[in-house]
């Protein structure tokens, strides 16, 4: 019984953390593009830069970060990613050029692993049949900051002007330091450690991902799935600005769009509290992959053909949904494609690919953007849509026991799917 309510403890505490920062990121994300391109003077093309350059970073400190919190442990990554974040908000705030902005962007992405190791936390005090509720926990928090989050810096923003959302949520990253240090347990055991550090070679490098077929098939339609996301997302406030809120004053825009990006967060809370155990329960994990890439597709594409204002909150709701069914599902088949004692490493490997999506799409989606402003969205439902396809093959032969022990020579391979 009290281990129990240890797990409970650690999980609500981890959330909290979750929630606190993503409430600081919300409250940045409606702004910053706007910023740029009123204040700055940046192009399309350039904004979605700035944008991917954040997942850039991202991309090649998110392996480093996850194997580092395996071998020194969740804590001491965690706060230093978090300490990193509210300085590059401070930096946003202070911001006097374009280098600035790129330098805090890219800052945050190298720092950025504070999610990353909050999963792999939560993975440690959770078992495997239980991971994909968990995880969905700390997708439900982070819907839940973005539905506070962007109304917070659309009204602030609105109100006192572009830089004091900046400040707010570098101040309330830092309160995720303090409830780090002092309300957390580490759960990487000294043994664990040292099992780690006794390995000859990574634990989870290229070949062994490269090896593991299932590993590389979740990595595949997350990487799929996220290149669509990417569209949206680097060009979303954009968006509301040229098209679904077109004539209205900037400070009204701003406001709109945070507003329309609390209706994903609403969403994502209410999916990840009231639907995914039942969908977990019935349909488990690839059906829920499959039916969240159609349904993020149908969001996507109300965006891309929308005609009034009005509809553009029945895309966000389609969209989080397909959001909040497919990512928690995706996220637990990885970790149960490898070893338990790799799991902050295979999120790692997770993430890299995630961001490597992002890049690559936010990197074009200023062009397409530039080109026609409905174009990302077109593109991104019909990747969301092809995201169902692989997923079908896991409904087919379905993943049910670790595929790669990746403590093991590298020479090991995965066998053959069932």
């Amino acid at each position: 019984m009290n281990s129990t309510r240890r797990v409970d403890r650690r999980l609500l505490t981890i959330l909290l953390i979750v929630f606190v920062q993503i409430v600081g990121a919300g409250m940045v994300l409606p702004i910053l593009p706007l910023v740029a391109k009123r204040q700055f003077a940046m192009s399309d093309q350039v904004i979605t830069l700035l944008i991917a350059s954040f997942f850039a970073a991202q991309f090649l400190a998110g392996p480093l970060l996850g194997r580092w919190s395996d071998l020194s442990g969740r804590l001491p990554v965690l706060i230093i990613s978090q300490i990193g974040t509210a300085i590059s908000f401070v930096m946003l705030a202070l911001a006097q050029g374009v280098p600035m902005l790129f330098a805090a962007r890219i800052l945050d992405g190298i720092t950025g692993g504070n999610i990353i190791v909050a999963q792999a936390y939560i993975t440690d005090i959770t078992p495997r049949e239980k991971r994909t509720q968990s995880l969905g926990y700390i997708f439900a928090a982070f819907g839940l900051g973005f539905v506070f989050g962007p109304a917070a810096g659309g009204l602030l923003s609105a109100a006192f002007g572009t830089r004091v959302p900046f400040l707010i949520a570098a101040a309330a990253t830092l309160a995720t330091v303090l409830i780090t240090r002092f309300a957390l347990d580490e759960t990487v055991t000294s043994e664990m450690r040292a099992d780690q550090r006794s390995a000859s070679r990574p634990r989870l490098g290229l070949r062994q991902v490269l090896g593991n077929r299932a590993l590389m098939l979740v990595i595949f339609i997350a990487f799929v799935g996220q290149f669509g996301f990417g569209l949206l997302q680097s060009t979303f406030a954009l968006f509301g600005d040229a098209v679904i809120y077109a004539g209205n004053s900037p400070e009204r825009i701003t406001l709109y769009v945070g507003l329309l990006l609390a209706v994903v967060g609403l969403t994502q809370v209410l999916t990840q509290t009231l639907v995914l155990r039942r969908l977990v329960h019935r349909l488990g994990d690839s059906r829920m992959v499959v039916l969240g890439s159609l349904v993020r597709a149908a969001g996507m594409a109300v965006f891309a053909f929308l005609t009034a204002a009005w509809q553009a909150p029945l895309g966000s709701v389609l969209f989080a949904f397909g959001m909040g069914v497919m990512m928690p599902p995706l996220q637990s088949l990885a970790t149960r494609a490898v070893d338990d004692r790799s799991r902050g490493a295979v999120l790692g490997a997770y993430q890299s690919a995630i961001s490597l999506a992002i890049i690559f799409s936010t990197a074009v989606a200023g062009s397409f953007f530039a080109r026609d402003p409905r174009l990302p969205y077109k593109i991104g439902a019909i990747l969301s849509a092809l995201a169902a396809l692989p997923a079908l093959w896991l409904v087919i032969r379905p993943l049910d026991k670790p595929r790669l022990d990746v403590s093991g020579p590298a020479s090991s391979s995965a066998g053959p799917m069932p």
